[in-house]
């Protein structure tokens, strides 16, 4: 089947977008049967519906030529229910109807309305908006919808659940009532099929994709992990995947804010979108993503409707979502247009049921696993180099010129050395996590009134005093430098991050290795502060760790030297004097009461 006839304006655009064969959805709205009518579809995220109910809109709007009329009053409005989707609804018909002359407005929250009123003004033929917006103009005279030949609802299901029923019903009721309403969401709920009866006459119902099949070029992934791990998996999967992008949703706009900023302290290049974003903001954060400055998006729900990032490989869901339709509409972000995609849950064992049921309901199959370790993302970062040294594009005679005078100057170990390092100083680092479903983690669970916060974030916010994580609470084998008595102790530096933004020895301590060239070992205390924390080197390797710190260009984090921390035990109590207990490095004795409890 072919869209319309050669030499057709809107062929000429779907030939320069590459188009062969309209999808299932597309097929179905250009039928012979569904010309001319109104049309109830049900259809999933990424099936090409927009491009679909451009096509169907076509068939009213252009002469048989494919010409539109002088602009002036609107012939169709497009009504969408987050700026995100307008904006890119109005994109994708500028390049479908490029050929034809169309003048397309859009008119949304967060936008200057007055000049959007000035673009009425001035003529259009199709008007992309979110409801509250449209209905601005409309009560102020700017939106004429009296010429309306076409009204399309996209995405009902969710302006219903937004709350703009009222606003709906005012811009269906204003409309000429001959006009062609087509009607477009992924499910069909009462309240749709309510509000399609009372406001299409005649309509052809089409279903597409629904179901299962909905999902099957996506691979769901459900990860084990314990609370107060969510960012620490986040990173994990992040530099696993390793994604061209990603989408990282969590549930409130704290949370992206905090999770973005942890990201970027970690070396991702990551953009957040929430509702309190100025639409300005929300452009230049999508902007970044389309033109690959940044890598991930951090956002809330209002991101999981009507965005298409063409390159988006990977959604993680930090935190669970409400429902299944919110799992889905998450999800579909990628997968999209027959490219496959991974989404992935990450959940706490308080939170498995939830989990099972939101798969369950949305009629998807998860596997189950732990995050990924730092030795599996080793691995694949070691294949990863392997394939980009495999032989490709052809090398330059400049290139091979620059190779034979390193060769004749260094040997070629070392220069093999130096292009790992290379590889590996551009990679955040990946963070230390356990399963806490190996059975060997439940053995070491604590009893009693301690397993409530079995595996919790030891290094949330809390009061200014400082945390320490000292060398004797590892292992024998990872303890880092011990002063010796002749010696002395090690001068001390400290670096920006703090509890603020989640510091955690767990990822700063690779860190401080690979930016002084030191080991775990050559470390000695770390004491985190509010927003800042210091820590020890020791003695015999100070000097090489000044020179690496001074030898680099583009450092991940900015280490200075620094005055000792002082020992908590040296930290008034609210009394104003060390408690007995600090002072003896026991904890207080309510304290100990509580966890005997």
């Amino acid at each position: 089947m072919v869209f319309f006839p050669a030499g057709h304006p809107l062929t000429q655009a779907l030939t320069d977008r590459q188009y062969t064969e309209p999808t299932d959805v597309q097929q179905a709205v250009l039928s012979a049967d569904a010309a001319d009518r109104d049309l109830l579809v049900s259809a999933r995220t990424g099936s090409g519906k927009t491009v679909a109910y451009g096509l169907a809109m076509a068939r009213t709007l252009l002469s048989d030529a494919g010409h539109l009329p002088p602009a002036g009053n609107p012939l169709a409005l497009i009504v969408a229910p987050t700026r995100e989707l307008a904006l890119q609804v109005r994109d994708e018909l500028s390049w479908l109807y490029s050929h034809t002359g169309a003048r397309i407005a859009s008119c949304v929250g967060g936008m200057d309305p007055r000049a959007e009123q000035r673009r009425l003004s001035a003529g259009a033929h199709i008007v992309v908006g979110t409801p509250g917006r449209l209905c601005d103009h409309l009560a102020r005279g700017a939106l004429v919808v009296s010429d309306l030949a076409v009204l399309v609802l996209d995405e009902a299901d969710e302006m219903l659940d937004l709350g703009f029923r009222e606003d709906l019903e005012t811009l269906l009721d204003a409309a000429p009532e001959n006009r062609r309403t087509l009607l477009f969401s992924a499910t069909l709920p009462a309240p749709i099929v309510s509000l399609a009866s009372r406001y299409q006459q005649d309509a052809m119902r089409i279903a597409v994709d629904a179901g299962v099949r909905g999902h099957e070029d996506i691979s769901y992934q459900a990860i084990r992990i314990t609370p107060g791990d969510e960012g620490r998996a986040v990173v994990n999967v992040l530099r696993f995947v390793d994604a061209p992008s990603a989408i990282v949703f969590c549930n409130t706009r704290d949370a992206v804010r905090d999770l973005q900023a942890d990201l970027q302290d970690r070396g991702f290049n990551a953009v957040g979108l929430s509702g309190e974003m100025g639409q300005s903001e929300r452009n230049q954060a999508l902007k970044a993503l389309r033109d690959g400055h940044a890598r991930v998006c951090v956002a809330t729900d209002v991101a999981a409707r009507g965005i298409d990032l063409p390159n988006l490989g990977l959604v993680i869901h930090a935190e669970l979502p409400r429902d299944a339709a919110a799992l889905q509409h998450r999800s579909g972000r990628t997968g999209r247009a027959g490219r496959k995609g991974v989404s992935i849950l990450l959940v706490p064992a308080s939170r498995r049921r939830k989990a099972e049921r939101l798969l369950g309901e949305a009629g998807v199959h998860a596997t189950w696993s732990g995050a990924p370790t730092a030795a599996e993302i080793d691995r694949q970062d070691r294949e990863r180099l392997f394939s980009a040294l495999a032989p490709g594009e052809e090398i330059s005679e400049a290139d091979r010129a620059t190779a034979r005078e390193l060769l004749e100057r260094c040997p070629a170990e070392d220069i093999a050395a130096a292009l790992v390092r290379l590889y590996r100083d551009r990679l955040p680092t990946p963070a230390d996590l356990t399963d806490p479903g190996d059975p060997a983690r439940r053995e070491r669970r604590p009893a009693n009134g301690d397993r409530a916060n079995a595996g919790r974030d030891d290094w949330k916010r809390g009061d200014d005093r400082k945390r320490e994580w000292e060398p004797s609470s590892r292992p024998a084998r990872d303890r880092g430098f011990q002063s010796d008595g002749q010696s002395g102790p090690g001068p001390w530096f400290s670096l920006p991050i703090g509890r603020q933004k989640r510091a955690d020895p767990r990822w700063l301590i690779p860190v401080i290795c690979r930016q002084g060239g030191i080991t775990k070992q050559e470390i000695g205390k770390i004491r985190i502060f509010e927003k800042e924390t210091r820590f020890e080197i020791a003695p015999s390797v100070a000097d090489r760790f000044r020179e690496a710190l001074a030898r680099a260009e583009r450092p991940e984090i900015r280490i200075e030297p620094s005055e000792p921390a002082p020992h908590p035990a040296r930290v008034a109590a609210p009394g104003g004097k060390p408690s007995k207990s600090r002072r003896e490095g026991q904890p207080d004795r309510k304290a100990r009461t509580r966890r005997a409890a």
